[in-house]
């Protein structure tokens, strides 16, 4: 097994999947649980740490003051760097530089060199446009010149525009660059920036995206974020999946406490699919695994080893990947039965309305972004009813902070409401909380609703009867208009 005993971690990984599946089944999901303890007694060895600060310094900061307070944040931050943590800063506008060290290269902190860094973020002016990528791509590149492979890599951004001075794809390959070499959370200031653009980034580089709507917020938001960066004692985790052959992997998403689509994020190594699961610290993390196959090329009656699961680390050396949980057989088995239904998983029922819950916030957010006040009204009841089916009391609260009540006494969007709130409604869409596994029992199950099969939009096949979105097009699917299939 890898050794995970300088980080003091006991790691778990627990699979829920249906054992036996219909004669005419072609695909199951399956509910992965990754559980990070701290040893009891355990005095963890201090984990060599490198933390970068990407300050924005576009010419939209020099308005509302939103400068001088982003600049007391990022000294907020320097100063709660712990002592022998290597760190720089990056200032971005539609380009990115270093400002800390003046040499560039991490520099150890110390009093000297906090001191040294709070000087040169003083001195900061806002000017020209914005393109995250490259600010990222230079963070990237600070990292690349740490000697110590086994380092926990963290990063944090803040923007409070658009990504206007760069192509999407420039984005996506700056992504594509910075994904598995470090993790970043971002923030989005005031009202200005596109909420899609944080997702896209917190999901690439394994961070938290939220809002900060009044900037006064930022300096303790920074705090409590390298706070938590210092209890990270695993710098990189992977979800090694052997698959049959007669089976494909249809997608890797967490969901759990963030949802996010690590389907993109595969890497291959020999025969094994290794899903990067980011930097840990003590907690717990789900995943649903989807797996696809063709029926008729599954035994009948017979039990089968789909899949291999087990966790891997990299050695505090960072060299390889090793096996740091004992290995699971996921074994399942064709029913020959004709009549056989298997009985959809209580997990899956409540991963699917948490999923559902999500689009339709976003889908709010997009359409009060687009002035279409009717069709946000009906995403917004939409959302309002499964966060209640879900006991969602923390996005039930979002949701009726953005609203108000028509004539007829139905709920709608608040017709003063701001762009900022409802940027902060879509950011927040993925946040699914840390709710127990234990907790997922019957009688949180959502009430069933009218079985629909075929999405009417684009006629793909729905997950489940009662989908209330189409998980190929994303479009809500009206129970009136869908087609029961069998």
């Amino acid at each position: 097994m890898g050794d995970l005993s300088r980080a003091a971690l006991d790691v778990t990984v627990e699979v829920d999947a249906p054992t036996d599946l219909a004669l005419d089944a072609t695909r199951f999901d399956a509910l992965v649980t990754v559980r990070a303890r701290a040893e009891e007694n355990a005095r963890p060895a201090p984990v060599p740490s490198a933390e970068v600060l990407i300050m924005d310094r576009s010419l939209s900061m020099a308005g509302l003051g939103r400068l001088d307070e982003a600049k007391r944040a990022i000294c907020a931050a320097v100063d709660t760097l712990r002592e022998g943590t290597l760190f720089g800063i990056v200032a971005g506008h539609h380009a990115a530089a270093v400002i800390y060290p003046p040499d560039g290269g991490l520099v150890r902190v110390d009093a000297a060199h906090k001191r040294e860094a709070k000087t040169r973020v003083a001195a900061q002016l806002a000017a020209g446009g914005t393109a995250i990528g490259t600010w990222l791509d230079c963070a990237r590149r600070l990292f690349d010149t740490l000697t110590d492979p086994g380092a926990v890599r963290h990063a944090v951004l803040y923007t409070d525009g658009k990504d206007e001075h760069e192509s999407p794809e420039e984005l996506d390959a700056a992504l594509a660059a910075c994904t598995d070499q470090f993790t970043c959370d971002v923030r989005g200031l005031g009202e200005d920036w596109n909420y899609r653009e944080l997702l896209r980034i917190a999901e690439a580089l394994h961070g938290t995206a939220e809002a900060v709507v009044d900037i006064a917020d930022l300096t303790g938001d920074f705090v409590r974020l390298m706070k938590q960066a210092q209890r990270v004692v695993v710098p990189r985790l992977y979800l090694g999946l052997r698959l049959n052959e007669r089976l494909d992997l249809g997608f890797v998403r967490q969901i759990r406490p963030v949802q996010a689509d690590l389907t993109r994020q595969l890497q291959w190594r020999g025969d094994e699919i290794h899903v990067p699961l980011g930097a840990w610290s003590p907690g717990v993390r789900q995943y649903q695994m989807s797996l696809r196959f063709e029926a008729k090329t599954l035994p009948v009656d017979e039990k089968l080893r789909a899949a291999r699961i087990v966790l891997h680390a990299e050695p505090a050396d960072g060299r390889g990947r090793l096996p740091c949980t004992p290995g699971q057989a996921l074994v399942v088995r064709r029913r020959s039965n004709p009549a056989f239904e298997h009985p959809v998983p209580t997990y899956h029922t409540r991963v699917q309305t948490e999923q559902e819950l999500g689009m339709a916030m976003r889908a709010c957010a997009d359409a009060h972004e687009q002035k279409d006040d009717e069709r946000a009204d009906r995403e917004l009841r939409l959302a309002l009813g499964l966060a209640a089916e879900l006991g969602d009391e923390r996005r039930q609260r979002l949701l009726r902070a953005v609203a108000g009540k028509a004539p007829d006494g139905r709920a709608i969007v608040r017709r003063n409401v701001t762009r900022g709130e409802m940027q902060r409604l879509g950011l927040d869409s993925t946040r699914t909380g840390p709710s127990p596994v234990d907790a997922m029992d019957q009688s949180a199950a959502p009430p069933a609703r009218a079985p629909r099969s075929r999405c009417p939009h684009c006629g793909a096949a729905l997950v489940s009867r009662d989908a209330q979105y189409c998980e190929h097009c994303g479009r809500h699917v009206d129970g009136e208009g869908a087609e029961t299939v069998g």
